[in-house]
């Protein structure tokens, strides 16, 4: 191999797909950026610290019809705590706002470093999204039965806590996978991922380490792995990279204002349970899609009868205040969260409080981006989603009248 040939090979195996030509920033770096001080910013600048692939704005795309900024209500309460609003953003260390009621903007604020074209990292409402994009490759008939296995999509499953597990109870958070995603501990499983993330390591092949603890499709357990796992019957049943299916399926057809990105591992497997990086604008698409039953602008993204599934939990283990939850305070759907009440509202969320709430009987759709320093305080009302939640009904109620 000539020195010319070689060279050419090194760029062709380190650009656009497989192994990216960005390198990791050292481990020490990346531990300065995630610390609570920093993550205002860091939340903002993802791509500064991690591979990324790269979704392009629509080329059609769409902006939302705005009025002048409402006036939010100056208080809301949960039980019988009253919070005055403004506050309550601020404490959440709140850095987007955006309420869209009858399908139009009626308030948009930032702050801390964050604007209306910056990418701001959606941790777990990314999951939202990978469910969306399930839907849409069942529709199209890559995937054709929710009750397959996920070990025959992806063989590499096999001898693991996985194999045997079908698609729907790995959707509903109840592959019976054991795991600790508690995100303060250190030794958690959740924080060895992501220790291997940083690295470049494989997700697949951690996925595959994992053993069952319970009966599959009998206990909501929330594991974010499971949604990594989606993303591998994705890429197996469609043939294309998570980015460029999305790119395809949603982020042109919904008419995305800004470029988007992925964060990946060294193997260039885009991080779907949580590694979406998108503006607040774009965020509130996936958002109107759904209070309108995946359809956007007269046409069906996403099939109808998916998005009533998704949202509409049955089984008594995925109901609000179930005994068979590890998360009673909200039901759960084929990744999304569901309130206790009768307005069919739904909600993707994020750690460190990303939000987008959907109540179709007020027509409201809210999104929130934060980088709240003190979400690892349990006792702390302003990191709490069910407190959240309130917050969300109080403003979803007072635009609708």
């Amino acid at each position: 191999m000539t020195r010319k040939t070689y060279l050419l090979f090194l760029f062709c195996a380190f650009s656009g797909t497989g192994l990216f030509a960005q390198s990791i920033v050292p481990t020490e770096k990346i531990d300065q950026a995630m610390e609570m001080d920093n993550i205002e910013k860091t939340y903002l600048n993802m791509s500064d610290y991690f591979r990324s692939k790269e979704l392009k704005k629509s080329t059609q795309p769409f902006n939302f019809p705005q009025i002048e900024n409402i006036k939010l209500p100056s208080t809301f309460k949960f039980q019988d705590q009253s919070f005055s609003t403004l506050d309550y953003l601020d404490s959440s260390y709140t850095q987007g706002f955006l309420v869209i009621q009858d399908d139009n903007i009626v308030y948009e604020n930032y702050w801390r470093g964050q604007k209306r074209d910056s990418k701001h990292i959606s941790w777990s409402v990314a999951k939202s999204f990978t469910s969306a994009l399930i839907g849409i490759a069942m529709e199209e008939g890559d995937i054709k039965r929710l009750d397959r296995t996920v070990d025959s999509f992806a063989p590499i499953l096999k001898g693991s806590g996985y194999e045997g597990v079908n698609l729907e109870d790995v959707l509903e958070m109840s592959s019976g996978i054991g795991f600790d995603e508690t995100y303060s501990d250190p030794e958690s499983d959740i924080s060895r991922w992501w220790g291997g993330f940083i690295r470049g390591e494989s997700q697949d092949e951690f996925a595959a380490t994992l053993q069952r603890e319970l009966e599959p499709g009998t206990f909501n357990r929330y594991i974010s792995i499971n949604t990594h796992v989606l993303g591998m019957v994705l890429v197996s049943a469609t043939g294309k990279s998570v980015t460029d299916y999305m790119q395809e399926k949603l982020w042109q057809p919904l008419g995305m204002e800004y470029d988007a990105y992925w964060l990946a591992d060294g193997n260039g497997m885009e991080m779907v349970l949580g590694g979406l990086n998108a503006t607040l604008r774009d965020y509130a698409k996936l958002g109107q899609l759904y209070l309108h039953k995946g359809k956007f602008k007269g046409k069906q993204i996403v099939p109808e009868d998916w998005i009533e599934k998704s949202v509409n939990p049955k089984k008594e283990h995925l109901l609000p205040g179930s005994k068979n939850s590890g998360s009673p305070e909200f039901g759960y759907g084929y990744q999304w969260w569901i309130p206790d009440g009768d307005e069919g509202e739904m909600m993707a969320i994020g750690v460190f409080n990303q939000y987008i709430y959907i109540n179709p009987n007020t027509q409201t759709v809210i999104v929130k981006n934060s980088a709240n320093k003190n979400y690892y305080d349990s006792t702390n009302p302003h990191s709490a989603s069910i407190v959240h939640l309130e917050l969300f009904r109080e403003i979803a109620h007072k635009e609708s009248k």
